[in-house]
């Protein structure tokens, strides 16, 4: 597709996006199976259903539009998840994991902050009213899912990531010392 006008750049976009929303569609389940923590595992399930609430406000964007959701690959959530998917894989101390875990999550969620507010300020500019209070709706949901992330992070999991560090530290010290 040529991009010769906002109109056209704007459903690049939500293709982008629409596309971006599937792939974490599939990588969220994951995520919440790999968190040891119990709070962080709830916030990747209720994402996961917000999640599909994104894809349907995309949808019915699409069906306004009389256009079709389908044609691109998002290639910078594909990248992230990618990165994510790493974080998952990785051996080590739980609430480390789960803090290397929110990291990653986090970047996900700052790229759909990025796209979203993308997304609704050309609609707004096209006039497309309905569809920018739609775009705000998510744009508004994946910013509380970052804060969400951000205390679970402050509050629980970075706290006992540093406990178990240090637990950790002193256990192969005192380990080291026998030698």
């Amino acid at each position: 597709m040529k991009l010769d006008s906002l109109h056209k750049l704007y459903l690049e976009e939500l293709r982008d996006l629409y596309s971006a929303e599937n792939q974490l569609l599939k990588a969220l389940p994951k995520m919440a199976k790999a968190a040891a923590s119990d709070e962080l595992k709830q916030a990747f399930e209720d994402h996961l259903e917000e999640t599909k609430d994104h894809v349907e406000r995309l949808e019915d964007i699409f069906v306004t539009m009389d256009e079709s959701p389908k044609g691109k690959s998002c290639h910078g959530m594909k990248g992230l998840i990618e990165e994510g998917s790493e974080m998952l894989e990785k051996d080590g101390e739980e609430s480390v994991l789960d803090a290397g875990i929110i990291g990653a999550a986090q970047k996900v969620e700052h790229y759909e902050i990025a796209s979203y507010g993308t997304a609704r300020t050309f609609a707004t500019l096209l006039g497309e009213d309905e569809a920018a209070d739609l775009l705000q709706q998510t744009l508004d949901e994946e910013g509380e899912t970052n804060q969400r992330l951000t205390e679970l992070a402050e509050e629980i999991v970075n706290p006992e990531a540093i406990r178990e560090s240090a637990e950790a530290e002193e256990t192969a010290a005192t380990g080291s010392r026998r030698r």
